[in-house]
């Protein structure tokens, strides 16, 4: 009887000893975290996105830094054609264009990199078509759009864009827009997304074509001010007999505006640093909200539409 239970205290006091020699060697979430080159809490990434996008990604990290006052992240705003090279660059973190990788592009990037790429859509936006305030049509048929954008239009207007080419809007102009047609070679090209705000402004026979986030606030001041220089014109609805509507957030939502596309980030980070942690704020319910706020569409939250009856 001595014998058990001198062998039960015997594996008791291993088991102890077991347990303590384990528990000596692991360490909280936290401390492994602070052990990282950066981390959700702490540190400077380096972010190349899209400039069309500028208004609304200036917010998100404008919102993150603010609750994270130990981080930085720096980004550097440019077209979609250098944000894409950007991504082999060693000290660029994370993209944000409406360019999604291929199958070949991500199998060179594991090839040249060692790392998957995570990739999410955070949100839609569109295309809006800008005009000058003298300007006598500003409603348009998507086959009247076509037409202004191979030269073919009546009435002979000029598309401007934020480049001739390398940018987003250009390439979904030509990809989704014109599908094989040649871009006519009067096209514009302004410096930036305001620079076509400021050039159809003074330019009646001109047609602009830039990223909604940059007119389709109406609770931003400085997008008031662009509001007050040219008009927003109407496409023609997609699912709406003769009916004509803008690029905004309801009309992105119900799919009604026929051009709309995909916002999306795209990481490389082989460990859960600050890139990852900027990615799931943008996905997240904060990050959604203020897509929402900016009126584009968030992707990864159904916020939905409710009907209202105005009593006049």
């Amino acid at each position: 009887m001595n014998f058990i239970r001198s062998m039960k205290l015997s594996c008791f006091f291993t088991a102890l000893a077991f347990l303590a020699l384990l528990t000596s060697g692991c360490k909280s979430f936290k401390e492994q975290e602070d052990e990282l080159p950066d981390n959700s809490r702490k540190g400077t990434i380096y972010v190349s996105a899209d400039e069309s996008f500028k208004p609304v990604i200036d917010e998100q990290v404008k919102v993150y830094e603010a609750n994270h006052p130990g981080t930085r992240i720096i980004v550097q705003f440019k077209p979609e054609a250098e944000c894409v090279k950007d991504f082999l660059v060693d000290s660029i973190r994370m993209i944000i264009t409406t360019h999604w990788f291929s199958e070949e592009e991500k199998d060179f990037v594991v090839d040249s990199l060692g790392l998957s790429p995570k990739t999410m859509t955070v949100a839609r936006d569109a295309v809006a078509v800008i005009v000058n305030k003298q300007a006598p049509d500003s409603l348009f048929t998507m086959t009247e759009i076509r037409e202004i954008l191979t030269g073919k239009f009546k009435k002979n207007l000029i598309p401007v864009f934020d480049g001739v080419k390398a940018t987003s809007t250009v390439r979904f102009v030509i990809d989704s827009v014109l599908r094989g047609d040649t871009l006519t070679s009067t096209a514009v090209a302004a410096r930036s997304s305001e620079g076509v705000i400021d050039y159809v402004s003074k330019n009646p026979g001109v047609i602009g074509f830039i990223g909604v986030s940059w007119i389709g606030n109406p609770e931003d001041t400085s997008q008031l001010s662009f509001l007050k220089k040219i008009r927003v014109a109407s496409i023609e609805s997609t699912d709406i007999p003769e009916a004509y509507v803008k690029g905004y957030q309801a009309n992105i939502y119900l799919k009604r505006y026929p051009m709309v596309r995909d916002l999306n980030y795209i990481l490389k980070e082989n460990y859960k640093g600050l890139g990852n942690a900027f990615a799931n704020f943008m996905s997240g319910e904060i990050g959604q909200l203020i897509f929402r706020r900016a009126y584009l569409y968030p992707a990864q939250k159904n916020f939905g539409i409710r009907p209202v009856r105005l009593n006049e």
